[in-house]
């Protein structure tokens, strides 16, 4: 299946220019402006207020948002609501739960699946799939959560990966182990003058390895 280039590829290419995991970088820049966009525009939108209510607002982590958020009013509305149905628990003497998922998680998902769709629609035959292998092979790749959501359904199917793109990060994956094990190695004692000759990249390769098995939602 070729690769159109629209929006996913020019995004993607943008995305895979700047350091880290480009799918983490796209999803955290869409679901902060969707977070934006929101509020600014849909806060009187009932089917919105319903679902942001049932899930008791935004998770803990999408929450810090509405502090820095530009219209005071929205997040107030908002607040108004969740404050509501606390009080009434309370009174009530029952536990609270939520009765749905925070918006921006099921959006941020949405936006996963879909460049999962576009990278496993990719066999680099085409030109424009080669123009993508080009560009993907010279990025930092995919963390190893993104990668996980590549190559398995949310289900434990398996998908259809490309092979060069499979190819490409698990040997990008075992570089990044073996760099690990040489940090291990020359950090221990009387190895003092062999990890002072590690380049810079070798000597902090740790946070290399934290940074790939997390996923970014800055």
């Amino acid at each position: 299946m070729a690769v159109e280039k629209h929006i996913n590829f020019f995004e993607f290419q943008k995305a895979a220019e700047k350091p880290g995991c480009p799918i983490c970088r796209i999803v955290s820049d869409r679901a902060n402006r969707y977070i934006d966009n929101t509020l600014f525009e849909h806060i009187t939108n009932r089917g919105f207020r319903a679902l942001y209510r049932a899930a008791g607002g935004f998770c803990s982590f999408h929450s810090r948002h509405l502090v820095s958020f530009r219209d005071g009013l929205a997040v107030a509305i908002l607040c108004r609501d969740i404050l509501e149905d606390r009080i009434d628990s309370f009174r009530k003497k029952s536990f609270w739960r939520p009765k749905g998922r925070c918006p921006v998680c099921v959006e941020r998902e949405k936006i996963e699946q879909e460049y999962f769709d576009f990278l496993c629609g990719s066999d680099g035959n085409s030109s424009e799939e080669r123009e993508l292998r080009d560009f993907f092979v010279l990025s930092d790749g995919l963390c190893a959560v993104h990668y996980s959501g590549l190559t398995f359904t949310l289900k434990g199917k398996k998908r259809q990966t490309p092979a060069w793109i499979v190819n490409f990060q698990e040997q990008k994956f075992e570089k990044l182990k073996t760099r690990l094990d040489k940090f291990i190695e020359l950090s221990a004692y009387g190895r003092q003058e062999e990890f002072s000759a590690l380049c810079v990249a070798d000597q902090t390769v740790w946070k290399e390895a934290a940074a790939c098995l997390t996923e970014n939602i800055e």
